[in-house]
């Protein structure tokens, strides 16, 4: 699991998504696998085995559980960009996870198999702290780091004021709009809550960071695999051979029924939701809000 580096994520994904897909969503995807299972995690037996394996909850974890809410969202709302960033924000958080030591079942339940690189430990064995503790005592926490700084680097200009007004807005301002008029707030505090999210990781991974050295006192061990004070912890016995045979057979299974289900209603699911009409998006709140009061009811309510 990550601690930080699925905040910073959304950002990078954001200048890549452009007006396509809902930053909301996005967000709200990357929650998605450990929204409504973390704190059950904690207080498991086998805390790995039931966060990533089955029986357990690591179903949330697998590429069909955000397809699954797509679905559910683009046949509730007939939003295509919320759907389509709900799967973009959860489909990140997925392929995130694989790098610790229980890994995800990628293609549950077409295959049980946990795919893992190992990259650090997953220690939620030892509780909420002890866990944020090992995470930033091993490459965990470089990987916040990475994403931070691939994020400013390469995607500094999603947080600009003119990038949320000129892109983020407008491909979602049902939304903000609502937001906006639900709360009064100006599109400076709609700024700051769109920005927030960085600022948030950001003082979670710093805040986790001292912790670890100085309050947990916990060896700092950014190797391959580590920490090494906390036990191992795969949730599977097979070797790479099998783990490469187990998913690679759950792969094809998958996209065959990713490819039935998209023939039998996808597509016209699809066909019926809609995009923001692009003769309605303007810059910032005003892409909503200089509607008269019957347009703006029915921003895309008509399918395109």
């Amino acid at each position: 699991m990550s601690w930080a580096a699925h905040e910073f994520e959304n950002y990078f994904i954001q200048k890549h998504i452009g007006t396509k897909a809902s930053f909301l969503g996005v967000v709200i995807g990357a929650q998605l696998p450990d929204m409504f299972t973390k704190a059950f995690v904690y207080a498991a037996d086998d805390a790995a085995a039931f966060h990533r394996g089955w029986p357990g909850v690591g179903f949330s974890h697998s590429l069909l559980f955000g397809v699954v809410f797509a679905v559910a969202i683009l046949g509730i709302t007939k939003s295509r960009a919320w759907a389509l960033g709900v799967l973009i924000g959860h489909w990140a958080h997925v392929l995130t996870d694989v790098a610790d030591t229980a890994g995800v079942m990628l293609f549950f339940p077409f295959s049980m198999e946990p795919l893992t690189i190992s990259m650090w430990k997953h220690a939620a064995v030892e509780g909420r702290y002890g866990d944020a503790a090992a995470y930033y005592s091993s490459l965990g926490g470089v990987w916040d780091l990475f994403w931070l700084a691939v994020t400013l680097i390469f995607a500094w200009r999603t947080l600009t004021a003119s990038y949320f007004r000129d892109v983020v807005i407008p491909a979602d301002p049902r939304v903000w709009g609502w937001i906006h008029r639900t709360f009064r707030l100006p599109e400076r505090a709609l700024l700051l809550l769109y920005q927030g999210l960085m600022f948030y990781g950001i003082g979670r991974m710093v805040a986790w960071f001292l912790y670890a050295r100085f309050d947990a006192k916990t060896p700092f061990q950014p190797s391959w695999g580590g920490p090494e004070y906390i036990a191992g912890n795969d949730i599977s016995d097979s070797g790479w051979v099998e783990v490469l045979i187990r998913t690679g057979i759950g792969g094809v299974l998958f996209v065959a029924f990713m490819w039935a289900g998209w023939r039998l209603f996808g597509r016209r699911l699809w066909q019926r939701g809609y995009d923001v009409p692009a003769a309605v998006r303007g810059p910032g709140i005003h892409a909503i809000l200089e509607l008269p009061s019957s347009k703006r009811r029915t921003v895309g309510a008509e399918p395109v």
